[in-house]
């Protein structure tokens, strides 16, 4: 069996523009998950009548629905919505790449919301009363002084977190957009090379997800807060660091 690397080097350009909306896609996804899955632990952990109910009830939603089936949803129901909504009455379409980008951000969100939720429980009841006893607002203790914490303790697990939102954009293929392995395939399937644009593929997944796993052991290592960590990863079903002490 002879195996082709000139064909890999000749659809090379493709392939890195492939790479590049991937990484485009988890990075905005990450970014913006965070932003508003920290914003959703926050009122449940202020426990907001009414609004704690909603994204409680939203976060078990998107954890317990399958990713691919809410890009369906995203891409045939909520143009219909937005229709129902509009003056006209007619869909309004968000097109695959919008698509992509708002369900992968929506979607992170909830996971992104129980992790730096279980931060939150993990935080000692000292932080808070300190913060009070200084007279701060709530909203300044959350920014200055718990959420930084929070996000430093729970990093090991938000990039682990990453990683899987970096494996499951290849998901987008169903919206026909050409992310990395997306465009390695139609390539493969063109050139009939389909053993070494997939093993390529898999050696790049491999690689940039083991720089991944790697970063996320030596924040583990590098973050003080062992006991923590332990915390929150027995909330997120997660093996607990060996070094924690109960």
């Amino acid at each position: 069996m002879h195996f082709d690397i000139y064909a890999i080097w000749e659809a090379l350009p493709f392939l890195m523009k492939g790479l590049a909306f991937t990484v485009e896609l988890t990075l905005v996804a990450c970014v913006g998950g965070l932003i508003l899955g920290t914003g959703m632990a926050v009122v449940r952990q202020l426990q907001v009548p009414v609004l704690a109910r909603i994204i409680g009830g939203y976060v078990t939603l998107m954890r317990c629905i399958p990713l691919i089936l809410v890009l369906f949803w995203f891409f045939f129901l909520v143009p219909l919505v937005l229709g129902h909504l509009s003056p006209t009455g007619r869909p309004i379409p968000l097109g695959p790449q919008s698509t992509a980008f708002v369900t992968f951000t929506m979607f992170e969100a909830a996971y992104y919301a129980e992790i730096v939720r279980s931060g939150f429980k993990a935080i000692n009841k000292g932080q808070y009363e300190a913060a009070r006893a200084l007279g701060l607002s709530t909203a300044t203790m959350y920014a200055s002084v718990i959420i930084p914490q929070v996000l430093r303790a729970t990093a090991p697990i938000i990039v682990t977190q990453t990683i899987i939102l970096f494996q499951d954009t290849a998901l987008v293929y169903v919206l026909s957009l050409n992310d990395f392995l997306g465009i390695a395939a139609k390539i493969a399937q063109r050139d009939g090379k389909l053993t070494e644009f997939y093993v390529f593929v898999a050696v790049v997944y491999l690689i940039l997800c083991s720089a991944g796993s790697e970063l996320a052991e030596r924040l583990r290592r590098k973050t003080p807060w062992t006991v923590s960590r332990a915390k929150a990863a027995r909330i997120l079903g997660f093996p607990r660091p060996s070094s924690a002490r109960d």
